[in-house]
């Protein structure tokens, strides 16, 4: 361990660097460790600033290391699968040739004239090179690049023979007491830590170390750097100021700032908030590679029909976001119903009231192995970057996965340990708020619906009253731009004998509008006797078991008693698990 003064030294001279990099460093001065794992945001740019001068510049993560952090190192050694191995400067080179001329002497092999690219070929003849230098007592760091091609995840069993090698030599360096002794790094640099063999990183001798996306402070500084020469410029193309900017780029790199930045500088496109929040969106789900896409809606709360309870609670949710209570917020939602009673529609409607973004969580599932756990890491990196930010997971049963499932290699249970892992952390109470959509909650892991997750558990019903049904149909006449006087609408639509979803509703207006434009030749003029004609000739779907089904599962997960239908609110809670049960028999 070192005393205080050489703490206090470490301090100032590393006082410039990086946070990550900072602790990279003390991590190293140790002595215990000397392999590091870089991942997160390591395809950005690097905050770089010389300590001498005070000149800051923005450079990529292996210039920043080769240049910065390793520069009084006397060989630094690259190597990815692509490129090979390779060096900085022409008397490393020269000397590694010396030294591989002689492996080759040693062992019967060509690599002189041809150096192999294979990483167990590769990493036998670093091993070698790496013994010879440090015995001469030479400083040496190892970068290898694009690490989740060398030792990727995978299972045990699927490991090819020169996996296995290549994973068996870093993990060997990792504790060499050679390599130990003398001042060796080894970094291996990955976007996702899942894509990585998992026994490697959760080894005790391999440090992970995470590049975050830049805080709001970061952005600010480097917008403020690319713009200090040509700020007249910028003020002439763009109605926002850098403090503004930076503070609605969350989520951003400092590549995707410049991106904005030289769209404003170079292409002279007016930045204005609209078209900031566009670009902001574009490159958040290019960088999600689609996986994540931005909820934009042109209704609010006030076009949701009926469910006046979960509009009232949602407003208030929406009021303590907006004033900063975030203490009272919800870790998340379960929102549940069954088919058709808009719960995809009312979420999507809050985002316009909380004034938040809000991201949809599409299918990040993947037939490879490794990559669905790779690409959810990606989405969660990114979320944590974001806030506060809403997220919307529909069809929750299905997406999210199960820790008891079987079948798909411990896929499932990788998704859920990663998701209710993310979700339960407090730092995320009111910064990134999860919304999970089903009909079918019962399926859903009891982990992810407890509190400390899913906290809020919203039940959505087909409307109960006529007045709910006659609000409903109002709402689906607006939105298909049908006028009908009350007096003409038809009785099987407001009596409640047949039960009319929000989306069936849609479904027999368009139709209607459909025969009056069979008709008449407009599809607006429809008349009381078209839709009445429309609805004695509507079958609904023949699924009215499944839907009771879901509406019984909505009502035992439901953690309000006010909120239920008064129908329901009196049913005895024993009796509704035993319909359930009977249900579940007669449909399977």
């Amino acid at each position: 361990m070192q005393d205080t003064q050489s703490i206090s030294q470490f301090d100032r001279h590393t006082a410039h660097y990086p946070q990550w990099a900072q602790m990279m460093a003390r991590k190293y001065f140790t002595k215990t460790l000397i392999q590091f794992i870089l991942h997160g945001n390591v395809r950005d740019l690097v905050r770089h600033e010389n300590p001498e001068t005070g000149e800051v510049n923005y450079v990529g993560l292996i210039h920043f290391l080769t240049k910065e952090l390793f520069t009084a190192r006397d060989l630094v050694i690259l190597y990815d699968r692509a490129a090979g191995i390779h060096f900085l400067d022409a008397e490393s080179k020269k000397d590694f040739h010396r030294a591989i001329s002689g492996y080759d002497s040693l062992f019967g092999t060509e690599y002189a004239k041809r150096r192999p690219r294979n990483p167990s070929q590769v990493l036998s003849i670093l091993d070698n090179y790496f013994r010879l230098r440090l015995g001469a007592g030479k400083r040496i760091a190892c970068i290898i690049d694009y690490a989740e091609t060398i030792i990727p995840m995978a299972e045990a069993s699927m490991y090819s023979a020169d996996d296995r090698s290549a994973l068996v030599n870093l993990q060997r360096w990792a504790h060499d007491p050679l390599f130990l002794q003398h001042d060796f790094t080894i970094c291996l640099i990955t976007e996702n830590l899942s894509d990585l063999n998992q026994q490697h990183v959760q080894s005790p001798w391999t440090c992970e170390i995470n590049l975050p996306l830049p805080e709001q402070d970061d952005r600010l500084a480097f917008a403020q750097w690319s713009v200090k020469d040509v700020m007249p410029l910028y003020d002439e193309y763009s109605d926002i100021g850098l403090q503004e900017l930076a503070q609605n780029t969350p989520g951003l790199g400092y590549t995707q700032m410049r991106t904005i930045l030289a769209d404003t500088l170079e292409n002279k496109s007016r930045l204005s908030f609209h078209h900031l929040s566009q670009l902001k969106k574009v490159l958040i789900e290019e960088a999600a590679f689609g996986m994540l896409e931005f909820v934009e809606s042109r209704h609010n709360l006030d076009d949701v029909a009926g469910h006046s309870e979960a509009k009232t609670h949602l407003r208030q949710a929406a009021f303590a976001l907006k004033h900063g209570m975030l203490d009272v917020i919800p870790m998340g939602y379960l929102v549940s119903g069954p088919v058709g009673t808009g719960k995809t529609f009312l979420i999507s409607c809050f985002a316009n009231e909380i004034g938040i973004p809000m991201v949809k969580l599409k299918n990040f599932r993947s037939q490879w192995q490794g990559q669905t756990e790779g690409n959810l890491e990606r989405i969660l990196n990114l979320l944590e970057a974001m806030p506060p930010v809403a997220v919307m997971i529909d069809e929750a049963d299905a997406a999210l996965g199960n820790r008891d499932a079987e079948g798909d290699s411990g896929v499932s249970k990788r998704v859920f340990g990663q998701i209710a892992s993310f979700m339960s952390k407090p730092e995320h109470r009111g910064h990134i708020l999860f919304f999970l959509i089903t009909a079918r909650p019962d399926l859903m892991p009891v982990d992810l619906k407890r509190q400390g997750r899913a906290e809020e558990h919203l039940a959505l019903f087909y409307p109960s009253t006529p007045a709910d049904r006659l609000e409903l149909l109002h709402v689906m006449m607006r939105r298909t731009k049908i006028e009908i006087p009350k007096e003409a609408i038809p009785d099987a639509l407001l009596s409640g004998e047949t039960v009319y979803s929000g989306a069936d509703m849609e479904a027999l207006l368009t139709r209607a509008k459909f025969r009056a434009a069979s008709i008449n030749g407009d599809p607006n003029y429809v008349t009381s006797e078209i839709l009445q004609a429309v609805v004695d000739d509507f079958i609904p779907p023949a699924n009215s078991e499944e839907k009771e089904l879901q509406a019984l599962v909505a009502v035992l997960e439901s953690t309000s008693k006010e909120s239920l239908p008064e129908m329901y609110r009196s049913m005895d809670r024993i009796e509704i698990t035993q319909r359930i049960h009977e249900l579940k028999l007669t449909i399977s």
